[in-house]
């Protein structure tokens, strides 16, 4: 399937154009992105921008972003979100791409109640769109169409963005895709904020769409679970352009609705000697070293079985300074998979993907 299929050619007179309009110039003025959303002062969103949300299954991202979309509703504050849309600019567009038009629709009730209004009828600053039936491309046409012919949005919501895509590690697709938010926010002066899973192994955002998105979004919110209450939902800053906040946490009330948990301090480091950090193959480990290493072991075979792999892995990488176990090879090669970096095919043995994307 060709996922660029409706990237156009231009021509050079096209392109001579697009240059001469592209160049920026110390006479002219240009305005700062207005801020919409901010928590603790430090600015999350802005107009002509994108940002997300990422964590673990059950984390609650929902509920913090349906307390973002409460807050550009009323606009004013929800937990610690502060909203301050233009007058010109309060409309509001929910896309979710996972659940029922019956899950969909109590969280629309809940983002109501959340804003102080009424939830048994329809808001008109609020649509929400619930195409879960949908495919990838006829999702990512219905939400371009919406965007673009909805008077005075500001804020749009993207409640799985992996559901736009049919393959979570394709760099073509998720390109694509993230080139389609710039293009959305920069055309309609709006701020976009997606939803997406944390990989299972490790703290990165799932697929090369989460590589993309950690280093294009101006904002990367982590909702994750407390350690000492499962209860609690903490919500901090993985990556951010401002100033960073300090962290605050959430829970569920008996109404159904995140509570803000006042006072929240996030666990204090213990005295005496650190504990030593979790293992995590993506930050521990270089793209390089990754890269003398892969090549060592695939060097000597083009494919391996998952055990004969791991004890591969463990030599080759211990002989460049990386001093692996078997405990920390399972997580390594969890990250390989995810990256692209190694792939296994229709249940074959490992194969090394030489072109990757770190």
């Amino acid at each position: 399937m060709d996922y660029m299929k409706d990237n156009k050619e231009i021509s050079a007179e096209e392109a001579v154009i697009l240059w001469q309009a592209s160049r920026l110039s110390l006479s002219k003025s240009y305005e700062k992105a207005p801020e919409i959303l901010k928590v603790h002062g430090s600015v999350i969103g802005t107009l002509g921008n994108f940002s997300a949300s990422i964590g673990k299954a059950k984390s609650k991202k929902t509920f913090n972003v349906s307390a973002i979309v409460a807050a550009a509703l009323k606009n004013g504050t929800v937990l610690r979100y502060v909203a301050e849309l233009p007058e010109d600019k309060r409309k509001i567009l929910y896309v979710d791409t996972e659940q029922s038009p019956y899950h969909c629709l109590k969280v629309m009730k809940r983002i109501l109640r959340m804003a102080g209004l009424p939830d048994d009828r329809d808001n008109e600053n609020l649509e929400f769109l619930a195409l879960r039936k949908y495919t990838p491309e006829q999702r990512i046409r219905i939400a371009e169409q919406a965007i673009y012919n909805t008077s005075n949005i500001a804020l749009v919501i993207i409640d799985g963005i992996r559901d736009m895509v049919y393959d979570i590690n394709s760099p073509g697709e998720s390109t694509r895709i993230i080139s389609k938010l710039m293009q959305w926010t920069d055309d309609r002066q709006i701020h976009i904020h997606t939803i997406l899973h944390q990989n299972k192994g490790d703290e990165n955002a799932r697929g090369h769409i989460g590589t993309e998105l950690n280093n294009k979004a101006e904002t990367v919110l982590l909702v994750e679970k407390d350690k000492n209450n499962g209860d609690i939902s903490k919500v901090s800053a993985m990556h951010i352009r401002a100033m960073d906040f300090e962290p605050f946490a959430f829970r569920i009330n008996d109404n159904a609705l995140p509570e803000l948990m006042e006072g929240y301090k996030p666990e204090a480091k213990k005295p005496g000697r650190p504990e030593e950090e979790k293992f995590d193959p993506y930050r521990h480990i270089t793209e390089q070293q990754h890269r003398i290493a892969l090549e060592a072991v695939f060097g000597l075979k083009e494919e391996y079985g998952y055990k004969e792999l791991e004890n591969a892995l463990i030599k080759s990488y211990t002989s460049i300074g990386v001093k692996l176990n078997h405990q920390k090879a399972v997580p390594l090669i969890t990250m390989l998979r995810n990256k692209r970096m190694i792939v296994q095919e229709n249940g074959r043995k490992y194969t090394f993907m030489p072109d990757f994307h770190y």
